[in-house]
């Protein structure tokens, strides 16, 4: 019997070797390369083997290195097809039932395509596709198979009850070995097929522990295999570890149709979805959902979450628009501004960088003559939203000075625009999508940067740009002045 042979693997870059290193000689990182244990060759593909050596060297009495060779299969002509004869107007997506996953995924599923949802643990990976795969069932064009290696099937239930995915199309199983998901997708060949999740399903026919690299990489060999011959869109959960990364070797990302990152602060109810790889669409689309007790629901317009309610002008607040792909975000800055009676000023932020915050004070300080340096400066934004994109510094500043001159910017006014260290106001990219958004939701002044020489102004019905080239200019747009 044929011993394993010993390897190593890098988890980051899938390099692997006959010998262990501290560092990756590939991709130059340290503690990524771990042992593994080939697969073992199955009984019937080790027959095969030995018949086709032995009757090598029967005809011609071969050397050893010839008959290790695998021998040419023959190959029909009709496997072969020109490129111009392959139809795929019949190839119809399989819609989600969420609109904005469909969105991230470029119109639906894929049939045959193998789908790889990551997410940091709790984020809401599970519920996203237990209740995919119910609004899937429930329009009752063929059977949905979910998987389960890490709940029973009365525990899914009691999952699905919450968040209203129960029909008698969904069929559960809970299982750990891979021959046996195999036989279940084989056998109900369903319209869609979710298994949850790659690391805890284990082949017998491979040496490893359950989510280890060979393990991981036999699972989704074979998976992808029963997609692409039966025709089946199988939707897979994976793991992530502590950096955010997707568990197990790199090649598994690169095995697979879509890589999906389900991302957002377990603090709040707000979670986005954004495609890192798509052979069938886009990877700058983002789909935006709210996690709440009775599932998960699509938010098709975000700029409720982003945005206080409060119509009236309130100091220490301005808007912005941030761009995440195709989608423009609105993003609500708030600043506090007090006097400080400790020895070091405080500063504390939610959602903005503190670094690109200390820079903007000394920024304002200098070029705008706002004193700034010794006051204790509390700055957040509204529902979990990030306004770390350098095209929120006029919005951040201006919050900031608003606060401290007890001057409110009125509601329907928006600023987008970077700051630069000698109090410029530098251009953004992508500022007709901010612009349009900014329309669409009301609002009516937008104060942006000067457009560059030759640059077509942008004009949209409704709206009044008015362009700025420094940080003084800008704030005096805005309504901001000292009371």
């Amino acid at each position: 019997m044929a011993k394993s042979s010993t390897r190593y693997l890098c988890s980051e870059c899938g390099w692997s070797g006959a010998k262990w290193f501290g560092r990756c000689p590939e991709c130059g990182e340290w503690g990524t390369v771990e042992e593994f244990h080939e697969a073992r060759p199955r009984a019937a593909a080790r027959s095969r083997t030995t018949v086709a050596s032995g009757a090598a060297g029967a005809r011609g009495g071969v050397g050893a290195a010839a008959i290790s060779r695998t021998a040419a299969t023959h190959v029909p002509e009709t496997m072969i097809t020109p490129i111009t004869d392959v139809d795929t107007q019949d190839v119809t997506r399989v819609p989600t039932g969420f609109g904005e996953f469909d969105r991230v995924l470029g119109g639906g599923i894929v049939p045959g395509s193998v789908v790889l949802v990551a997410g940091e643990p709790g984020i809401g990976k599970s519920t996203l596709l237990l209740e995919t795969a119910g609004r899937v069932a429930a329009r009752g064009d063929g059977k949905v198979l979910y998987v389960s290696g890490e709940e029973s099937t009365s525990q899914v239930r009691m999952r699905a009850s919450r968040i209203d995915a129960v029909n008698e199309n969904l069929l559960l199983a809970s299982t750990t070995d891979l021959a046996t998901v195999l036989g279940l997708i084989e056998q109900v060949n369903p319209e869609l097929a979710i298994v949850d999740s790659a690391q805890t399903i284990i082949s017998q026919d491979v040496e490893g522990i359950s989510g280890g690299s060979t393990q991981v990489r036999e699972v989704a060999s074979a998976l992808i295999d029963v997609a692409k011959t039966r025709d089946i869109p199988v939707l897979l959960v994976g793991h992530v570890t502590k950096d955010g990364s997707i568990a197990g070797p790199r090649t598994l990302e690169h095995l697979v149709d879509v890589v999906c990152q389900f991302e957002g602060d377990s603090q709040t109810a707000l979670r986005m979805l954004r495609a890192v790889k798509n052979r069938f669409g886009p990877t700058d689309e983002v789909g935006c959902f709210d996690m709440g007790g009775e599932g998960i629901d699509e938010v098709a317009n975000p700029g409720a979450l982003f945005l206080s309610d409060s119509d009236k002008p309130t100091e220490g607040t301005c808007v912005t628009f941030t761009v995440d792909g195709h989608r423009s975000l609105p993003i609500e800055v708030q600043a506090l501004v007090t006097n400080s009676v400790l020895p070091t000023p405080r500063r504390a932020t939610n959602g903005i960088d503190s670094n690109r915050l200390a820079m903007l004070v000394a920024v304002l300080y200098r070029h705008g003559k706002i004193p700034l340096l010794t006051n204790d400066l509390y700055i957040s934004t509204i529902a979990g939203g990030l306004a770390k994109e350098p095209a929120c510094d006029l919005a951040i500043a201006a919050a900031l000075s608003s606060a401290a001159f007890h001057s409110p910017i009125p509601r329907d006014y928006a600023a987008i625009g970077e700051i630069s260290l000698t109090g410029q106001i530098r251009p953004v990219p992508r500022l007709e999508y901010r612009l349009r958004e900014a329309a669409r939701l009301g609002f009516t002044h937008v104060v942006t940067p000067k457009r560059r020489r030759g640059a077509k102004p942008v004009v949209i019905d409704g709206l009044t740009v008015i362009e700025a080239d420094s940080v003084s200019r800008a704030l005096k747009a805005l309504g901001v002045e000292r009371r």
